[in-house]
């Protein structure tokens, strides 16, 4: 079992930046290859960026790619997500997730997480 906190969120004007981070709890964290996932009101949660257990893959949704960066540290059992040249449509509660499963390629389905963040608000305006 593992526990997310996130954090970092918060109100950015259009184009500026913000980091995201989330802390895990545990010491099994390098196990778990993780991921950004994003729900913005009215709307259904989407995937945003996912990485594997070591960092060396990455995946990232087509509307992020180029501006947002997943890392992570497994020292600090902690992954981050940089977001740049932000736009008011990445308004939305950023949600950080674990896979459970050990699987080593990062997914991008809502279903392939099993431990969940309570997430943070991103507010970009124009």
């Amino acid at each position: 079992q593992v526990q997310l906190v996130e954090s970092g969120g918060g109100l950015v004007q259009a184009g500026g930046s913000l980091r995201l981070s989330c802390a895990a709890s545990g010491r099994t964290f390098s196990s778990y290859a993780m991921g950004w996932f994003r729900q913005a009101p009215g709307k259904e949660r989407e995937f945003v960026a996912a990485i594997s257990r070591n960092g060396d893959t990455t995946r990232y949704a087509d509307s992020v790619k180029g501006r947002f960066t997943i890392a992570r540290d497994n020292a600090k059992n902690t992954v981050y997500l940089q977001m740049n040249s932000l736009k008011p449509q990445d308004t939305a509660v950023y949600y950080c997730a674990a896979d459970g499963r050990l699987t080593y390629y990062p997914l991008v389905g809502i279903a392939d997480y099993d431990y969940w963040g309570q997430g943070t608000q991103v507010t970009v305006s124009s």
